[in-house]
């Protein structure tokens, strides 16, 4: 068990990161630990394992390299210490007033998994001289933790280099004054610099996929305010969910109240589902184990659906269970992965061929469409990963080739469809090929990330990380 206080543990640099890798061979809404849970290997409570000594697709693994290359070149050329790449336009866009380095930061694991040494090093001197958080502006407290904190605390273990560790530990405590609302569930925005929130009105999705980043941070410093705002967060909103055992989309964080009854494992709920699971996976705390199996079981009495042959998630109301939408899109295709390390392998692969069957149908997937009459409701692709992601965690957990044949395609379609002069574009369209002017950090930091694991099983022991949701590898601290 973690003492009160310790100083904070230094890992080793990126081959020791893999070396020790590889060595870690309905229910009450539970209270907030009086300390942090034991902390045992995470390879220990896996319900599903990954298939051994599965080969490298080098031809596969080349192509992947290829396309980062082209991405971050585009980046360095014409975004160079901003959040983001415009290829269109080749400019750049910040997502708030001064920059958080977003996409250096986001893409650098994703480097030093791929063996990049000399892009890896010129984004960290970059990151290092750079990334300050002590500016006036509010931020959103769900994308800058999975992307930022996230960033650097996988940085932080695989780089072994303790600035990248005081650098989460700063931002933090900056996000830490959005868990002080009446209720413990965060508001949306906080002011770096000041603390103000902002934000009454959030959704399960973006109140509980802190607990990974907040928790390990606990864990490397020995400071329990992160793992203790988090998980008294999480339980609280696991304390309103329906008599059916589901949340709803939108809660009021004031006081507690449903403000909408829509429920389902899309964007705004889905990554809750995910972290239920990996909170339990990483640090062993048996209340996360309880929290996730009720609410996956709950998932799948209500909101799965099958149609005519074919596995999909819908949307139901939370209180009765009567379906409401039929929708479907690229942010439901993590759904595979979790169902898969959660060891329900049957309902991960057959909703993983529905998520094949959507690619084959529209060329490229988008953001939704109805499943029942196959009409795309949003044409959009921003080059989402989570199709590739699901693909990944089906190959590495059964060695079943045809997973890998399935992402590769996906990979191959995402290239011939946005790769241009400066990068990769958004798609306005999947329908018409009509671009857009954006290329998210995500992109770099979990598309190519999932693409090059796909191709490349080996560069990284599977059984020993827990991946966030923003595809940074995370590993539990003994």
């Amino acid at each position: 068990m973690i003492a009160p206080a310790r100083s904070p543990r230094a890992p080793s640099l990126v081959l020791g990161f893999l070396a020790a890798a590889a060595l870690l061979s309905a229910c009450d809404a539970p209270e907030p630990p009086a300390s942090l849970p034991p902390r045992t290997p995470v390879e220990l409570r896996r319900t599903a394992r990954a298939a051994r000594n599965l080969p490298t697709d080098t031809a596969f693994a080349s192509e992947v390299r290829a396309a980062f290359l082209h991405a971050w070149t585009g980046y360095e050329e014409h975004a160079w210490g901003h959040d983001a790449l415009r290829p269109l336009t080749r400019g750049w866009r910040d997502w708030y007033d001064t920059t958080l380095v977003m996409t250096p930061v986001d893409a650098y694991d994703t480097m030093l998994l791929m063996g990049l040494d000399a892009e890896a090093e010129r984004a960290k001197e970059l990151i290092l001289e750079r990334l300050s958080f002590d500016h006036d502006m509010a931020v959103q407290v769900f994308e800058v933790n999975i992307r930022i904190l996230g960033g650097l605390l996988s940085a932080y273990q695989m780089d072994g280099d303790r600035r990248w560790l005081s650098l989460a530990t700063d931002l933090a405590d900056r996000l830490l004054p959005a868990f002080a609302s009446p209720t413990g569930l965060p508001y949306v925005r906080v002011n770096l610099r000041t603390g103000a929130v902002e934000g009454n009105e959030n959704n399960p999705a973006e109140i509980g996929t802190l607990t990974l980043e907040f928790g390990l941070l606990s864990d490397l410093t020995g400071d329990r305010r992160y793992y203790d705002a988090v998980k008294g967060a999480v339980s609280r909103l696991f304390a309103q969910r329906s008599s059916l055992g589901l949340v709803g989309s939108v809660i009021d964080v004031e006081n507690g109240d449903w403000l909408d009854l829509d429920s389902h494992a899309r964007g705004g709920i889905d990554s809750y589902y995910e972290y239920l699971l990996k909170a339990w996976l990483l640090f062993g705390d048996e209340d996360f184990r309880a929290m996730w199996e009720a609410s996956r079981d709950a998932l799948n009495t209500h909101v799965a659906h099958e149609v005519d042959g074919r596995f999909w998630y819908g949307q139901v109301d939370m209180l009765t269970g009567e379906r409401t939408g039929t929708r479907f899109g690229a942010l439901d295709a993590f759904l595979p992965a979790v169902l898969a390390l959660g060891g329900d392998l049957d309902r991960a692969a057959r909703l993983e061929e529905s998520v094949g069957f959507m690619w084959e149908t529209f060329g490229v997937e988008p953001e939704s469409f109805d499943y029942t009459t196959m009409e795309i409701v949003r044409p959009a692709y921003p080059l989402r990963p989570e199709a590739i992601e699901s693909a990944y965690y089906l190959f590495v957990l059964t060695g079943d080739e045809r997973w890998r044949e399935m992402g590769k395609d996906m990979f191959h379609r995402v290239v011939a469809a946005t790769r241009v002069d400066a990068g990769f574009a958004h798609l306005g369209d999947v329908r018409t090929g009509e671009k857009d002017d954006a290329m998210e950090s995500f992109f770099l930091a979990e598309t190519l990330k999932y693409a090059w694991l796909l191709a490349n099983p080996s560069a990284l022991d599977f059984d020993a990380v827990v991946f966030n949701t923003e595809a940074h590898p995370l590993r539990s601290v003994p």
